[in-house]
């Protein structure tokens, strides 16, 4: 069945950090009204929340 090694790297894994610095989006907290910077480009579809009121969900 082939050699199946789990600490083998190379292949595809599920980690999206392609080496460069994430670009962050700035957005206003759903929660407690504060500005804050987010990995990803808010639509305003769904409420965004600052780190904190993130970690408190």
């Amino acid at each position: 069945m082939g050699d199946f090694n789990r600490n083998d790297r190379r292949g595809g894994g599920g980690g999206r950090n392609f080496g460069g610095p994430r670009e962050m989006h700035k957005a206003t907290c759903a929660e407690c009204k504060q500005e804050c910077e987010v990995p990803f480009k808010p639509n305003g579809e769904k409420p965004v929340y600052c780190r904190d009121c993130f970690n408190k969900r």
